[in-house]
């Protein structure tokens, strides 16, 4: 774990970064940049975007299929089914806390006509969402699901229909019509982005046939491990670029903001609203249930993931997060590659308490602001299909909205609503996406303390790999001088300490 100066150093760290993107985008916005020229000035942070992103297909595949390959049928279930106990747990908790804030503040209360519709949000039906997320599970064609995952898209058809008429009250003869009508159909289609729900699918079964051929499936053992590495190695660089080009994301996104004082007092009531039930389950409910499990300090554990939490705060993707959280648990918390390897990019795809929490926090709102009164059944009808909802939610930026309208048909709610909170969606997107980065972290924690008589009993060099490398590190370091990462470390503005055995 880390000394008492480096998580003084990161936490200094973390908050300038962010400091710095909030101070230069509020100073630059009385300048009324062009579209244009704020796409020019948030490039550097566009660039951190695609480099991240373009390690999360090997990333997520090399992880889960080494993770599962390392681990034995006993082992990998036992932890499976304590990572999907404390998924289910901390997202049940998530919707409380949101149904809760919701009631008790009331953002909802007053007039609808403050609100000003801004786009329109493409309808999608329950069902066949669903549908689609079986369907994505099982991609026919895996280099497809590179780049590509299953959405259900909408066409017309036309249809004819025969209809019997009498021709008189009293005839004993009957006539036929045809008449044509217009009826939407379901059509299956895709849309560009990773399909991450099949790839973990597919790379879990994949590894854990790897780990049962034995001493026959270690040649791909070795090469998926072997991958893995160098993909760390590549995020290792990719740091030293991250507070940059986050400085830039968080920046842009204010440039280019509607006006804040603009904002109608229900939707400022609905965003403190989704902040406080964010902090709540962030800085109580989740530490709390790290210190119940494991009796450590929750807060020295969530300061090696600072930099995480900044990344998945700049980027609000947690797929795009996924390379940095696996180098802060490992080398920052000393988490068994074994556990972050299979819990992670799991929880980045199914494990969403913000997401959940803020669904179903938004759902109610607009209730309120429909001045709709929803009984018990309702609500529960809410926190069940936002549960549901957010398992299905993409890693992607915004990817919430799309699933909240699932939650909003559930009880009859008007989707077109949707657009009242587009407004501030973009800030809170941000919010919960480092909400869902803690909570899949600390998640891993908890699995690692559970699981760690089955981990000890199998191979456990493995699992200690990152730590004895840094060691060795230390010791070639110490004889030899500064290596260049370590030079450049230490004239780093502010450094992160030599003595935590980081590149």
């Amino acid at each position: 774990m880390l000394n008492a100066k480096s998580i003084f150093y990161r936490t200094i760290k973390g908050a300038c970064v962010s400091l710095a993107g909030i101070i230069l985008g509020f100073g630059l916005r009385p300048y009324k940049m062009s579209y244009r020229e704020v796409k020019y000035f948030s490039f550097p942070g566009e660039l951190l975007m695609r480099m991240l992103q373009m390690l999360v297909l090997p990333l997520l595949v090399s992880s889960l299929i080494t993770g599962m390959a390392a681990l034995d049928s006993r082992a990998s279930g036992k932890m499976g089914v304590r990572a999907v106990v404390y998924y289910t747990t901390t997202t049940i908790i998530a919707v409380f806390i949101g149904i809760v804030m919701v009631l008790i503040i009331h953002p909802g209360k007053g007039s609808k006509d403050e609100f000003t519709k801004q786009e329109k949000i493409e309808q999608v039906s329950p069902a066949d969402a669903f549908l689609d997320l079986i369907r994505n599970m099982f991609p026919p064609n895996l280099v497809q699901a590179c780049t590509q995952q299953f959405k259900t898209q909408y066409g017309k058809r036309v249809v004819t229909v025969k209809v019997l008429v009498n021709e008189t009250l009293f005839s004993l003869n009957n006539g036929s019509q045809e008449l044509k009508r217009e009826e939407v159909i379901p059509v299956l289609g895709t849309v560009n982005g990773i399909n991450a729900l099949g790839l973990v699918v597919f790379s879990m079964c994949f590894g854990f046939i790897i780990g049962n051929m034995k001493e026959q499936g270690q040649p791909l053992r070795d090469f998926f491990d072997c991958l893995n590495e160098a993909i760390m190695r590549l995020v290792a660089i990719i740091m030293w670029y991250a507070p940059l080009g986050i400085m830039f994301l968080i920046a842009g996104k204010i440039v280019e903001m509607d006006d804040i004082s603009e904002m109608g007092g229900q939707l400022g009531m609905y965003t403190i609203t989704v902040i406080i039930g964010l902090l709540i389950h962030a800085v109580i409910v989740l530490p709390s249930l790290y210190f119940i499990v494991t009796r450590k300090n929750p807060f020295v554990f969530i300061a090696g993931l600072l930099q995480a939490l900044v990344t998945a705060l700049g980027t609000s993707s947690s797929s795009a997060t996924l390379p940095i959280t696996f180098k802060c648990l490992e080398e920052n918390n000393h988490v068994d590659k074994r556990v972050t390897r299979f819990v992670l990019p799991v929880g980045a795809t199914i494990n969403m308490d913000g997401t959940a929490l803020y669904e179903a926090l938004a759902a109610i709102f607009i209730a309120q602001v429909n001045d709709m009164d929803l009984n018990f059944g309702e609500i529960l009808t809410i926190s069940i299909t936002a549960t549901a909802a957010s398992i299905g939610a993409a890693g992607i930026p915004q990817a919430g909205l799309v699933t909240m309208m699932i939650v909003l048909t559930s009880v009859g709610l008007p989707t077109d609503d949707i657009t009242l909170i587009i407004a501030v969606d973009w800030f809170l997107d941000r919010l919960r996406t480092t909400t869902n980065v803690l909570g899949d972290s600390i998640g891993a924690g908890i699995v690692e303390h559970l699981s760690r008589h089955e981990l000890h009993g199998t191979d456990p060099e493995i699992g200690n790999s990152v730590v004895e490398e840094n060691e060795t590190k230390k010791c070639c370091h110490s004889s030899s001088g500064f290596s260049l990462p370590e030079f450049f470390l230490f004239l780093h503005v502010i450094p992160d300490g030599l003595d935590d055995g980081e590149i």
